[in-house]
């Protein structure tokens, strides 16, 4: 049998390997078009989008670079062309909006020889922000926090943010032309879906004449008015640009790096795939299960047997004033509470940023033991997952896991580790 510390270790070496996998210093390189004859003007947005950005120039040293990128407060990098701006994530501020403009300002700029580069990253869609008149910024923060609420997927979370944006939804990639546009992203989203990723800046908006009243209604009578009533006018016709758009990093290549660490610690990895979804505590009830079955007849998996996931969870807050949590550490408090103490299981889950919701932790690890600590501390987990502040749990038992800022982000990192 393994030991705890061995487990923990090989926990946080699988993870370490995913967020490795997605790492732009190693994955912009070979994914680069063939280097212009001119110009080359680099636009970008996203929680990896200065550590592109400094890659990139790293890759291209002999290139005319310029442009700017803006990226979440914490997560800049040191560039000398491209110039870096910060802003605030996941509620949009000024700074986003004023980086935005700017990004949409050299967009028009780019003339026909020019080639822009867009470096797209999850997070670009509060960080790049820039409403629709007559919508205003505090009216978009305010759409930004009905939706961080509202329980929606990222699907339609997305739906909301393309048809309030100026550059989301394709308006970047219209404002490039005529110039030659190719965009570099790295996914944060199920399905790798490039209309997504970032709210889509440089592709055309797959729902750009879809009926939102559905969403609308979802979001309630807390919606401002000027947004209300552009979700709910008539739909614009979609875009027909073949956008050239490279994935150079995704949720599924970082969990199959972690399987290679698996397979070489003697441990059989199994994929239960990149783009799993739902609200956080229930998919905790459910891999839970998928774990008891494992460890007590060898399916799907047989022992010793590690169950890798990733996707983007959802937390739905009701009326209650939340605690202090994230989707992931909300995931795990769940999932220990359903496996009871199991003798063989630990498990790990993280975002891969670096940043668990607006924490200053990436996730946290449970084993056999977390629930018998807390109760030793005369803390009852179940009344901390009703109150959504599995971080304020976590922080008790020193079980969460700190990072920092990774410069990188493929979402959240599952990991669940049967014996």
């Amino acid at each position: 049998m393994m030991r705890e510390k061995d487990a923990k270790d090989l926990l946080r070496q699988m993870m370490n390997a995913a967020i490795a996998a997605a790492d732009p210093a190693t994955a912009i390189a070979p994914n680069l078009p063939e280097k212009p004859k001119g110009r080359c003007i680099v636009l970008g947005a996203g929680k990896a989008a200065a550590a592109m950005a400094q890659a990139l120039e790293e890759a291209w040293p002999d290139v005319d670079l310029s442009g700017i990128v803006v990226t979440r407060y914490g997560h800049a990098t040191q560039t000398e062309r491209i110039t870096v701006r910060e802003a605030s994530h996941p509620v949009p501020d000024a700074a986003g909006e004023k980086a935005a403009a700017e990004i949409l300002q050299a967009a028009k700029e780019a003339g026909p020889d020019d080639l822009v580069l867009a470096l797209i990253s999850g997070g670009g869609s509060a960080l790049m922000t820039l409403p629709v008149p007559p919508v205003t910024l505090a009216e978009k923060v305010e759409v930004n926090r009905l939706l961080l609420k509202s329980g929606l997927t990222i699907e339609d979370m997305n739906r909301i943010r393309r048809r309030l944006s100026l550059i989301k939804g394709g308006g970047l990639a219209r404002a490039v032309f005529p110039a030659r546009l190719v965009t570099l992203a790295i996914s944060d989203v199920p399905g790798d879906d490039p209309a997504a990723i970032a709210s889509g800046p440089t592709v055309p908006d797959p729902s750009s004449d879809e009926d939102l009243s559905r969403l609308v209604a979802k979001l309630g009578p807390d919606l401002p008015k000027s947004a209300r009533d552009i979700l709910l006018s008539p739909a614009a016709p979609q875009d027909d640009f073949k956008p050239d758009y490279r994935l150079i990093a995704t949720p599924q290549m970082s969990l199959e790096a972690a399987a290679q660490i698996a397979r070489g610690a003697g441990v059989t990895p199994l994929l239960l795939g990149d783009a799993l979804e739902g609200e956080a505590a229930q998919l905790g009830i459910v891999m839970a299960g998928i774990a008891q079955a494992t460890a007590a007849h060898g399916t799907p998996a047989k022992t010793p047997a590690v169950l890798l996931s990733g996707g983007e969870t959802t937390v739905t807050i009701g009326t209650e004033k939340p605690g202090r949590g994230g989707r992931n550490t909300e995931f795990l408090l769940s999932l220990a509470l359903s496996l009871s103490g199991h003798p063989k299981v630990y498990a790990l889950a993280a975002d891969t940023d670096g940043i668990d919701g607006t924490e200053d932790a990436a996730g946290a690890l449970i084993t056999p033991e977390t629930l018998a600590q807390a109760h030793q501390l005369n803390l009852n987990p179940r009344d901390y997952l009703h109150n959504h502040d599995s971080y304020t749990l976590f922080n008790h038992l020193n079980a969460l896991i700190k990072t920092g800022p990774t410069l990188t982000n493929v979402n959240d990192f599952r990991a669940i580790l049967v014996l």
